[in-house]
């Protein structure tokens, strides 16, 4: 734990009596300006603060979990990358959370969370040490068992993607993936593309069947057919690359893919047969990863909003603190086509637009 600053001044760590003494008032009076400012009046609250500031003067986090019984700490279970994959995203999405953390005053607690679904491995232990004052799920899924757990005591939470099931417990911030591929049909058709395929995830991935979910929409309301245009891989380039065959020998011209790993292996499927992205067959991945922008040619994907994620996560957990018997919120926000060099921006390469 970090130790409290020292002041130029003084020989030893900033107290805060030592502070009272600067600014002229009480310890308790101190106390208050830190922990209920409502109480002092506004000139003797700014007294106090300018002391503070000028001797660096920083409240001891043991003693503030004495005393109100917060540890200013989130629990955040993190589970290792899949092999096979590209930089993941949810590196991203914890540096925005720990920043809004940070600037309410609280700290991320990480947690080693075992691969695959998930579990309550970590929860208990943590509870059972009162560290944490509440905790930022990812990863839910369909039969996701912590939700109703930590709701049964009490526990405050807020899950980053939906429960997916038909009884939801809590608060949550998603991404509407259905929209981000409704979107990117619309920019092919708007550039001519009739035959436009999905590669996505396997049957029974919500996330994935919300983004197929998207796509099979736009197609509908354009009038193009669906048929032979959907394959499914596991989030791996190799299984991708052999998944996306078929799809290619049907003769698609653009391919929306479940996930950025998905259109790699689109890539050397491309490639394979002497082909090349963007130029003869349009592509474009989901989650905009690092990896995105640095592919030849660059990937266009569709980016997740992760920093607004981070925000709306830590919003909807303070609230949920702060009163624990309000109506559950559900955030779900758009995210937004990065339009690059694998969709060029011309119809060079595609059907006609009364082509189907």
């Amino acid at each position: 734990m970090p130790r409290t600053p020292r002041s130029p001044a003084s020989p030893g760590p900033v107290t805060l009596a030592m502070v009272a003494r600067r600014a002229g008032v009480s310890p308790q009076t101190v106390s208050n300006a830190l922990n209920s400012p409502q109480l002092l009046r506004p000139e003797t609250l700014e007294r106090v603060r300018r002391a503070v500031d000028e001797m660096g003067y920083r409240p001891s986090r043991a003693a503030q979990t004495l005393r109100t019984r917060s540890s200013k700490l989130i629990g955040y279970g993190i589970q290792p990358s899949p092999a096979g994959t590209t930089a993941p995203i949810m590196d991203r999405f914890l540096h925005a959370v720990s920043q809004a953390a940070d600037e309410s005053g609280y700290r991320i607690l990480l947690f080693a969370s075992p691969p695959g679904e998930p579990t309550l491995e970590g929860y208990e232990e943590l509870l059972g040490q009162h560290e944490v004052d509440g905790f930022v799920l990812s990863g839910t899924a369909r039969h996701d068992p912590r939700q109703a757990w930590l709701a049964k005591r009490g526990v405050p939470f807020v899950g980053f993607g939906r429960m997916w099931s038909g009884r939801p417990v809590g608060d949550w911030v998603d991404v509407d993936g259905a929209s981000g591929t409704d979107a990117a049909v619309e920019h092919l058709v708007a550039l001519g593309h009739r035959r436009i395929a999905f590669l996505g995830w396997p049957r029974g991935s919500d996330v994935g069947d919300d983004r197929a979910a998207g796509w099979q929409r736009a197609m509908r309301r354009h009038g193009l057919s669906t048929r032979a245009r959907r394959a499914q891989s596991v989030d791996d380039i190799e299984a991708a690359h052999d998944a996306v065959k078929p799809l290619l020998d049907a003769g698609a011209t653009a391919v929306i893919a479940a996930s950025d790993t998905l259109a790699l292996g689109c890539y050397h499927a491309l490639r394979e047969r002497g082909a090349a992205p963007g130029r003869d067959v349009a592509v474009i991945g989901f989650d905009d990863s690092p990896t995105a922008a640095l592919l030849s040619p660059a990937l266009s994907s569709i980016e997740q909003p992760l920093e607004a994620v981070g925000r709306e996560c830590l919003r909807l957990l303070l609230a949920r603190m702060a009163d624990a018997g309000a109506p559950p919120e559900r955030v779900l926000l758009a995210p937004s086509l990065v339009v690059r060099d694998s969709v060029p921006g011309t119809d060079a390469g595609a059907d006609g637009p009364a082509a189907r």
